[in-house]
C-alpha cells in the first residue's frame, strides 16, 4: 500500500468540518427565524460529498442533487457567503434569494442544483451526462439523491437510458435510512439498493457513507467507469443526525438509535484514521477548526448585511438568457447557436 498522503487527509478533514459547522449554523439562524421555508440540513453525511468532490474534476465534471444540498454545494466549491445568503432570502443569494435551502446553483462552478421535486435531478443530470458525450468533453456527471427518491419512475428510466447511451454519470445514492419519517427497509423489495444496478446491466456498489477514505476510493473508480461511457449507481450507507428538514420532530426514530450511529461519525473516522497513520496534529486541528468557524460567521454576517431583493426582481430570472448550457466552442451545437 501507498503511504496516506497527508494533505490530502487534512483537506477531507477540513472540508466535512467546515460542512458540519455551516449546517449547525443554519439550524441556529432557522430557529432565531432568520431563515425561513424549508431546511434540509446535511449533519452525518458529510463523507459522500467530500468523499466524490475530492475524486472529481470540476473544471469538466457537474453535479446534480435534491433539496439537501448545502454540504453538495459547498464541496463543489460555491462561495457559502452566497450560500447563506440565498438561506436568508437576501439578493446577494447565489439564487438571488429566490430559491432559499432547496435551490442552491453556481452555473460556473457546475453545481447545477438543488432539486425540490423528489428524484426530479435524475433524469436532468442523465441529460447533462448525454450533453457531456455529445459535445466530447470528457466528463462526468454526479448525480445525489436519497433513499426515499430510489422508488421514483424517474430514477429506472435514466438507469436504463444511460445504459443504452454509454452515459459518462454515476448515480449516488444517500441511502440515510429515513424516507422523511419511514424506514427505507419498509418500502423497498431488497435491502441493498445497488443491486438494482444490475436490472439495467451497469455496476452496483454498496459503499461505507461514513468513511470519506471509502467514499473517495469507489468515486474513483465509479468516475473512471463513467468517463468510459459505463454508469455506475453506488449506494451509500450513510446517517443523517438531524431531522428530514427543520419541522421534523423525529418521532419516528428514538434519541438511542441517533446516538449509537453519532459514534460512527464521519469525522471522527477519519480523524481515527489520521491518529493511527501517524498523521495527527492538535494544533493543526484546532486551526483547522477556528478557521471553519471564522468562515461561517463572516457567511452569516454577509447575509445579514445583505438587502432583500427588490420587488422588481419578481419578474427576473424568468427566462434563460441565450448563453448555451455547455458554452462549446466548435461541433454541431456550436453551429447551431450560430
Amino acid at each position: 500500500m501507498s503511504a496516506p498522503d497527508a494533505k490530502l487527509y487534512w483537506k477531507l478533514r477540513a472540508d466535512m468540518v467546515f460542512m458540519r459547522l455551516f449546517e449547525e449554523k443554519a439550524g441556529q439562524m432557522y430557529g432565531l427565524r432568520k431563515i425561513g421555508g424549508f431546511c434540509h440540513l446535511y449533519n452525518g453525511q458529510e463523507a459522500v460529498a467530500a468523499g466524490f468532490s475530492s475524486a472529481m474534476d470540476m473544471a469538466k465534471d457537474y453535479v446534480l442533487t435534491g433539496y439537501r444540498d448545502h454540504g453538495h454545494a459547498l464541496a463543489a466549491g460555491m462561495d457559502p457567503k452566497a450560500i447563506m445568503a440565498e438561506l436568508f432570502g437576501k439578493i446577494s443569494g447565489c439564487s438571488r434569494g429566490k430559491g432559499g435551502s432547496m435551490h442552491m446553483f453556481d452555473a460556473q462552478k457546475h453545481f447545477l442544483g438543488g432539486n425540490g421535486i423528489v428524484g426530479a435531478q435524475i433524469p436532468v443530470a442523465t441529460g447533462v451526462a448525454f450533453a457531456q458525450k455529445y459535445e466530447k468533453t470528457g466528463g462526468a456527471t454526479v448525480v445525489y439523491f436519497g433513499d426515499g427518491a430510489i422508488h421514483q419512475g424517474a430514477f429506472h428510466e435514466a438507469l436504463n437510458l444511460a445504459k443504452i447511451w454509454a452515459l459518462p454519470v454515476v448515480f449516488v445514492c444517500e441511502n440515510n435510512q429515513w424516507g422523511m419519517g419511514t424506514s427505507w427497509k419498509r418500502v423497498s423489495a431488497v435491502d441493498d439498493f445497488s443491486l438494482m444496478a444490475s436490472a439495467y446491466g451497469i455496476r452496483g456498489e454498496l459503499v461505507d457513507g461514513m468513511n470519506v477514505l471509502t467514499v473517495r476510493d469507489a468515486a474513483q473508480r465509479a468516475l473512471a467507469d463513467a468517463r468510459q461511457g459505463k454508469p455506475v449507481l453506488i449506494e451509500a450507507r450513510t446517517y443523517r443526525y438531524k431531522g428530514h428538514s427543520m419541522s421534523d420532530p423525529q418521532k419516528y426514530r428514538t434519541r438511542e438509535e441517533v446516538e449509537e450511529y453519532k459514534k460512527q461519525d464521519p469525522i471522527l473516522i477519519l480523524e481515527d484514521a489520521m491518529k493511527q497513520a501517524k498523521l495527527w496534529d492538535d494544533a493543526k486541528a484546532a486551526s483547522q477548526d477556528a478557521e471553519a468557524e471564522k468562515l461561517v460567521a463572516e457567511s452569516v454576517a454577509f447575509a445579514e448585511a445583505s438587502p432583500e431583493p427588490a420587488l422588481h426582481t419578481l419578474y427576473e430570472d424568468i427566462y434563460a438568457g441565450e448563453a448555451f448550457f455547455m458554452a462549446p466552442s466548435s461541433g454541431p451545437a456550436a453551429q447551431a447557436g450560430k
